[in-house]
């Protein structure tokens, strides 16, 4: 396929000019021949340009693609011919992507290897496809340019956001952790296990003396523990209607997804086995605890594809499967959204069975629109209505709230962006203070 360029056009544009002087004087069949002609040297000049057929293209990523993140994708261009390509080219995510830089100029010697590279922000999560590569040459005396279709389709899976996994886990190995905002205290000298002795240090806890250390030694000793490992915890995710709700365009459920995975690597950090049960009206699908290299990606894949459905959740079918089935005491953590009194109720009396043999944290996603309907100031009629809904459903959530803690379960209830921090911010205080 040729392509005319603004050269082309321009030139055409002076043949009309002097069309317009030579039909005057009697010579208007120069137009014609001018045209012609420079049609005939555009057609011989694509003939002459040099041919794709030696360029290899290849685009690389991430075996995975991050929902809602930037990801890297790299083309690489490599002429086998003696010739140079010049022009540009343009890669085709999926057109519900938000790209930038997926259209560059090119500048390829002979026998040379060219690297480009651009990001992509896949919206949702699922399966997408890159359609193809498409190649502008320019060819000579810059009349067209030859286009070309390159057959670089590749289908892509979007999971949750792997690139947040990926950052949690150098950080924590550096001990950054608080610069992602999780409140994570040292773990030495917390927790249940017995590590070893040392010298008394000003603030520490009396209970910890070894009195035998002490009077073998002559000066105060402490014991030193470290947080237990190998615990189990197993994750809860509702699918149901009431994780369809979207806050910024996004669904409680993703958001609910991102803070699981954060949470499952922080529990496989420390040394936990980590579990998954997926449920709505039915369990949908469950994953043992299990301490393995592969649980986390076993994990990833199980909730890869999930979505919510339009259909009244069941937990109390749910945790029964889940006592049935896994009788080790745990940490069970439970993702949904009981922000109504009455569905809050009915968890209650769920939660209050399941306590007796698992430590339980609720968590669920705060819309921050709702505060701020409740919090603002009515300048016209219509904006006291809103104040009052707003009202109506913060009173709701409190009292949804309240009904939960009398379980005695923990509870953390965050916005979309601080859910996560929240979440793992919890649990190492859980493990920190054994309390599990």
């Amino acid at each position: 396929m040729l392509v005319p360029t603004k050269r082309l056009w321009l030139l055409l544009g002076f043949g009309v000019i002097f069309a317009g002087v030579s039909a005057q004087a009697g010579f208007g069949w120069l137009m014609w021949a001018f045209d012609g002609v420079l049609l005939a040297v555009a057609i011989l000049s694509a003939r002459l340009a040099p041919s794709a057929s030696e360029l290899s293209v290849t685009r690389e990523f991430d075996p995975v693609f991050s929902v809602r993140a930037a990801n890297l994708v790299v083309i690489r261009f490599e002429n086998s011919s003696q010739y140079v390509l010049k022009g540009r080219f343009r890669d085709e995510p999926d057109e519900t992507f938000e790209t930038s830089g997926n259209e560059q100029p090119i500048l390829i010697g002979p026998d040379e290897t060219k690297i480009y590279s651009y990001k992509t922000v896949p919206p949702e999560r699922g399966t997408y496809e890159f359609r193809a590569t498409f190649l502008r040459l320019i060819c000579p005396l810059g009349l067209v340019e030859k286009q070309v279709r390159l057959e670089t389709a590749q289908a892509i899976r979007v999971y949750p956001n792997l690139l947040a996994l990926q950052e949690f886990a150098i950080l924590s190995q550096r001990g950054k952790l608080r610069s992602l905002g999780v409140r994570k205290s040292r773990t030495r000298g917390l927790g249940s296990d017995f590590e070893s002795l040392r010298d008394y240090l000003p603030g520490d806890d009396y209970r910890k003396m070894d009195w035998k250390a002490t009077a073998r030694r002559g000066k105060p000793i402490v014991k030193q523990f470290e947080v237990e490992r190998n615990q189990s915890v197993v994750l809860v995710i509702d699918c149901g209607r009431h994780m369809l709700g979207e806050i910024e365009g996004v669904t409680k459920l993703d958001s609910a997804l991102d803070s699981c995975l954060m949470l499952a690597k922080a529990a496989m950090t420390m040394g936990d086995q980590v579990g998954l049960l997926v449920f709505n009206d039915r369990v949908l699908r469950f994953v043992p605890p299990r301490k393995s290299n592969n649980q986390i990606g076993a994990l990833i894949e199980t909730i890869h594809d999930l979505v919510a459905e339009p259909v009244e959740s069941d937990p109390t079918r749910a945790l029964s499967y889940l006592s049935q089935r896994w009788k080790k005491r745990s940490l069970v953590v439970v993702f949904t959204d009981a922000s109504d009194p009455e569905i809050a109720k009915s968890l209650s009396a769920d939660l209050s069975a399941l306590k007796n043999r698992h430590l339980v944290i609720v968590v669920q996603v705060n819309d921050p629109a709702i505060e701020v309907l409740a919090c603002s100031i009515p300048q016209k009629k219509q904006d006291v209505y809103g104040q009052a809904a707003g009202l109506w459903l913060d009173d709701r959530r409190k009292e949804a709230i309240g009904r939960l803690k009398a379980t005695h379960a923990h509870l953390v209830a965050a916005e979309p962006q601080e859910l996560a921090k929240e979440l793992v911010s919890a649990y190492f205080d859980i493990k920190e203070g054994a309390l599990l």
